[in-house]
């Protein structure tokens, strides 16, 4: 059974920054694209991120380029989500899953809050 789990959100205020941290565990982990979506109320979820299997390759959302990085440690069974200079803009339930998502692996996803 595929299980990740998303940690790390918060309230912060806009220019402030966040770690958010998505655990897997096995085989599974590495075999995979991963991403970071994001789900703001009232509007569709939105892939904001994106690494390849082994870490050496990104893909960022326009909204987000230049201020989030992606990175994972398939060690650790490990992807995460740094956030930079945050703005009121990206509050939201953000979730890890492959890329492209699979339905069945949406968990309950992180709340993220940026106050101006």
């Amino acid at each position: 059974q595929v299980h990740l789990v998303e940690s790390g959100g918060g309230l912060v205020q806009a220019g402030g920054s966040l770690r958010l941290s998505c655990a897997a565990s096995g085989s599974f982990f590495r075999a995979n694209v991963m991403g970071w979506y994001r789900q703001a109320p009232g509007k569709q979820r939105e892939l904001v991120a994106r690494v390849s299997s082994g870490g050496g390759s990104t893909y960022y959302a326009d909204s987000v380029k230049g201020r989030f990085t992606i990175s994972r440690d398939n060690a650790k069974h490990t992807v995460y989500l740094q956030m930079n200079s945050l703005k009121p803009e990206d509050t939201g339930v953000y979730y890890c899953n492959t890329a492209p998502s699979l339905q069945a692996y949406w968990g309950q996803g992180t709340q993220v809050t940026v106050s101006s």
